[in-house]
């Protein structure tokens, strides 16, 4: 019977329940193990296949759908972390021992998307959202620069941890919202009117509108982490936000902030995203492996629909 037990779902809300996002598989399903830190999965529809990263070993891997099999993406990678998929199909990963967010074309090339903001070199990007303009928006917190682990070990030419944003034309990058100690995963909501920003080390998430121009307002906490560390971001069709928590597993909140209930993950997870024919399987980078669950609930498109 489709439904989870215990040691899977843990409701905090009714809503969990009755918004189905306790329906689906009862337990966890291993597609790899073997990472030394597993990040940023990302879904290929048209392939069939999830590209994933491995920070420390410096590689990007592949799990395909229609077999099952674990391959070699690109290595070296420049230790990347978080990675997305652009309009056309395209990669976007966030370098961080190169210190930059790039796009793999599709004939294989990489393009550099951006690596520096007013002539300084960025710190080691995190995260990325590609909005329905073409432009993309990326973190950029200095944990590929603190030890030789995730990147280089290296001093911040720029000396605080921003959010930025690439001009799909001009290539410019802007500051978009500064006043973070860590800002980590981010994530447009359905109508691209706000946009979600992770902070780890302040461990809340804070909530920006997003105006006319592009830029942002001042924001305002959204959600403060009771369990565990916040680490990326993702919506569901229903408006739901599922924040990778670390030692916390993954923890689901209604649109008022309400934590509904968490995926009791046996593993330390730090990436999740919504991907399958329908959406609605999960994919979590979890310290050292790559689970999935099929689920009751549809995450939102790679790219948010707007009229």
């Amino acid at each position: 019977m489709p439904g989870g037990p215990p040691e899977l779902y843990e409701v905090r809300d009714d809503r969990f329940r009755t918004g189905k996002c306790t329906v689906g598989d009862s337990k966890l399903e291993t597609l790899y193990e073997g990472t030394r830190w597993a990040e940023g999965p990302v879904y290929f529809p048209a392939g069939r296949y999830l590209v994933w990263s491995d920070i420390p070993n410096d590689r990007l891997l592949r799990w395909d759908e229609t077999t099952g099999t674990v391959g070699v993406f690109r290595s070296p990678a420049g230790h990347p972390n978080g990675n997305t998929i652009d309009a056309e199909g395209r990669l976007v990963t966030c370098e961080q021992g190169n210190r930059r967010v790039t796009r793999t074309e599709h004939d294989g090339t990489v393009t550099v998307i951006a690596d520096r903001f007013q002539g300084k070199r960025l710190n080691s990007p995190n995260d990325s959202a590609v909005r329905s303009d073409g432009s993309i928006w990326f973190s950029d917190p200095d944990f590929g620069i603190t030890s030789d682990y995730e990147g280089h070990r290296a001093d911040s030419e720029i000396g605080a941890c921003n959010v930025y944003r690439a001009d799909p034309g001009t290539g410019e990058v802007r500051l978009v919202a500064d006043g973070f100690q860590g800002p980590n995963g981010l994530v447009f909501s359905a109508d691209e009117r706000r946009l979600y920003v992770s902070d780890s080390r302040a461990n809340h998430i804070r909530v920006f509108e997003v105006r006319e121009n592009g830029t942002l307002s001042d924001g305002r906490v959204f959600a403060e982490c009771e369990i565990g560390n916040f680490d990326n971001i993702r919506f569901d069709d229903g408006g739901r936000l599922w924040a990778a928590a670390m030692a916390g597993g993954v923890h689901c909140y209604d649109p008022d902030g309400t934590l509904l209930g968490r995926l009791l993950v046996p593993d330390i997870v730090a990436n999740i995203r919504f991907g399958g024919a329908k959406r609605n399987r999960m994919f979590i980078a979890a310290d050292t492996a790559l689970y999935s669950l099929v689920m009751g609930v549809t995450g939102l498109p790679h790219l948010p629909a707007v009229g």
